[in-house]
């Protein structure tokens, strides 16, 4: 179950948004309110978690290059 973030919409001037995260389904529709307070709550739009992968560079054959009818590693027939 993801965890979202939101916070709350200030109802004064100067008053500060308080921002808490909460789990719940992706069905479940948004809040509009604080579940402890009734505040007015809206969803804040925040980056996701990234996979970030690193491919293993190609691997060079005795004569300096890739191998394999073409060289794409930079190096020359």
């Amino acid at each position: 179950m993801p965890t979202y973030v939101y916070e709350t919409i200030p109802q004064k001037p100067r008053q500060k948004a308080l921002r808490f995260e909460i789990k719940q389904s992706m069905m479940d529709a948004a809040l509009t309110r604080h579940p402890e307070t009734g505040a007015p709550v809206r969803r804040v739009i925040a980056g996701g978690i990234g996979v970030i992968t690193q491919r293993a560079a190609p691997r060079r054959s005795a004569g300096g290059c890739c191998g394999g009818g073409g060289c794409a590693c930079g190096g020359h027939h």
